[in-house]
């Protein structure tokens, strides 16, 4: 496109842009709506419940703050240690207990608890307080063809024995016992572990020896050599099978179950049906069957906590406590619980007691077992670090790949966590000064992605709450706090797209227009952009600039008008390398070099 075209064409968009965002309505809801209204982060999943609240509970108001990044729990927690968590707090993961006690209001005194089964609040009780509550929880077992399983006569095994001449009996019928979905190492890590757990694991002994290994006081070797016996009999009767090609374990389902080439899959996957699509045949879910029966279970793990701000009990927060008390109490009736189950969810149950699975449902075993104590949480808190190459580990054993085995297993998870915990302090490579407002994090994003690519400017959309439920899942919102950083502290402030961005050629006049506009991602209320330059200062109006953005953070109108030309490139990977040579930052320093290529 010739650039003497470049001004008419931007010109006439920014035109239709502006009457258009002039006939929008602006959000009813935000921040400062009204001084009772409760502050909520939004989250996936609660839909239906919030259509719920406001049909029930119309006085109770909310204040949504839109967050779309990267790594909502690892932005929920920096928001905590920062003291600056919205009035009710939603997270995936307990990932620091003391810190939850301390910022969060204790939920033991309330009468909604009365409901869960005390085994679901021995579990999420910190030092005898209950700080967060699982909202539901998805079910997890080994899954079979029951349609299969019964026509051929055979018994769900109630030991490992048994376990064992049901595998030989199906290899005779030229099948495969079981197929494990190891597309992502942390379902072969997850099939390790939970084989632990019918045994050492989850006693008072194996709880302490997780907490002194994390710590880096205790060894695997020593430990899990009678574990990695029992792996080694679950391999040895056909039981982890790894598809060749690594496919999803919805695929898996389809093909190996469907097809009735494998009886058993296991895997960390809640399948969205009971009867196998394309077929007849309904699935079952069976324990993860410990080597004398004594102790056969279930996993699972809660889609999210929910908890309130200590704030609330502040004096001047009376009607804003008595509403978030009124908001829990719903969200745990058996309305509320049923607000987050349909029938695409087979494997997800709600977390009280009256809310019991029907005799003949897929997860009606699971969910005794969960009321009676024989079901524990997946292991993945504070695993994280480790958790993709102890995988890969336990999936080259499954495999028989690089001449792994049990005790080559034990020797690399002790290797993994004496390194992770040796290079804890490089974990950390910049430090922030400073609390960032939105704004100012807006304006760091686009220093790196300006400066990393060459640009003359960069402009970059913040995310604001829209009732229309779009959200910006391409710009930033989620702020920076005062600390160290690392990579989940970096991560949670970029955009949850990633991969790309874009250089266009504008006029300064146009490029403060654009940045006035804002950017519409389709609803007519448009993004606020924040526009930083190379040295600083302001666009000269009749200057062509070379402006980057974030992948789809500009209209295709405007794209199109201004020559966008797509390039490879990951913001998250910018940011890293841009905070390590920096050391340090806050809001007022790290200028843009004025002698940065252009």
């Amino acid at each position: 496109m010739s650039m003497k075209h470049l001004p008419s064409l931007l010109g006439l968009f920014l035109a239709v842009s502006l009457l258009l965002s002039g006939c929008s309505s602006a959000p009813t809801s935000s921040p400062d709506a009204k001084d009772n209204a409760l502050s909520w982060t939004t989250w996936r999943g609660y839909d239906n419940f919030l259509s719920l609240l406001r049909d029930t509970h119309p006085d109770i108001e909310l204040s949504f703050i839109s967050y779309a990044g990267a790594s909502r729990t690892g932005y929920g927690w920096a928001q905590m240690r920062a003291d600056d968590i919205s009035d009710i707090f939603i997270t995936s993961q307990i990932l620091d207990e003391d810190l939850a006690a301390e910022r969060l209001a204790d939920l033991s005194g309330y009468d909604f608890i009365n409901g869960f089964p005390t085994a679901v609040l021995d579990q999420v009780s910190i030092d005898g307080g209950i700080y967060l509550l699982p909202v539901n929880y998805a079910m997890y077992g080994i899954l079979y063809n029951k349609t299969l399983l019964e026509e051929k006569n055979w018994t769900l095994p109630n030991h490992f024995g048994e376990l064992e001449t049901l595998c030989r009996e199906i290899e005779a019928e030229g099948m495969i016992p079981g197929v494990i979905g190891a597309q992502l190492p942390g379902a072969a890590f997850s099939a390790v572990f939970n084989l632990a757990k019918t045994s050492w694991l989850t006693t008072p002994g194996g709880v302490s020896w997780e907490r002194e290994f994390l710590a880096g006081n205790a060894t695997a070797a020593g430990t899990w050599e009678s574990t990695m016996r029992y792996v080694q009999q679950y391999i040895d009767a056909g039981m982890f099978y790894t598809d060749p090609e690594d496919r999803h374990s919805e695929e898996l389902i389809q093909d190996y179950l469907g097809g009735r080439k494998a009886m058993f899959f296991t895997g960390t996957f809640t399948p969205s049906y009971t009867v196998i699509p394309e077929t007849d045949d309904e699935l079952g879910m069976m324990p993860y069957i410990g080597e004398d029966g004594s102790k056969n279970i279930y996993m699972y793990s809660p889609d999210s906590y929910i908890g309130i701000s200590k704030r609330l009990l502040e004096p001047g927060n009376e009607q804003k406590l008595e509403n978030a008390i009124r908001l829990l109490s719903l969200l745990y009736s058996p309305e509320g619980q049923a607000a987050f189950i349909t029938e695409q969810t087979p494997c997800v149950m709600g977390v009280r007691s009256a809310g019991s699975a029907a005799g003949e449902s897929l997860i009606y075993d699971a969910q005794q077992a969960l009321w009676s104590g024989r079901a524990f949480p997946m292991t993945y808190a504070r695993w994280e670090d480790v958790v993709p190459e102890m995988g890969q580990a336990y999936k080259d054993w499954f495999r028989g790949e690089n001449g792994m085995d049990g005790p080559g297993c034990i020797a690399r998870m002790d290797e993994l966590q004496r390194n992770f915990l040796d290079q804890s302090d490089q974990l950390y490579f910049c430090e922030s000064m400073a609390d960032f407002t939105l704004e100012e994090t807006a304006a760091l994003i686009a220093k790196v992605l300006g400066s990393t690519v060459g640009a003359d400017a960069a402009m970059v959309p913040i995310g604001t709450y829209h009732e229309s439920g779009v959200s910006l899942r391409s710009g930033i919102t989620g702020k920076l706090y005062r600390g160290r950083i690392n990579v989940d502290t970096a991560n949670s402030i970029c955009p949850s797209t990633d991969g790309e961005y874009a250089i266009l050629s504008m006029t300064g006049a146009q490029a403060k227009e654009l940045a006035r506009t804002g950017y519409d991602a389709g609803d007519g209320q448009p993004f606020p952009y924040i526009l930083e330059v190379r040295g600083g200062g302001e666009p000269e109006d009749d200057k062509i600039y070379q402006v980057a953005f974030l992948m789809q953070t500009y209209t295709e109108e405007t794209g199109q008008a201004c020559g966008a030309r797509v390039e490879e490139g990951s913001i998250r990977t910018f940011l890293r390398e841009w905070l390590e040579e920096q050391k340090t930052v806050s809001p007022n320093g790290n200028p843009w070099n004025n002698d940065a290529a252009g």
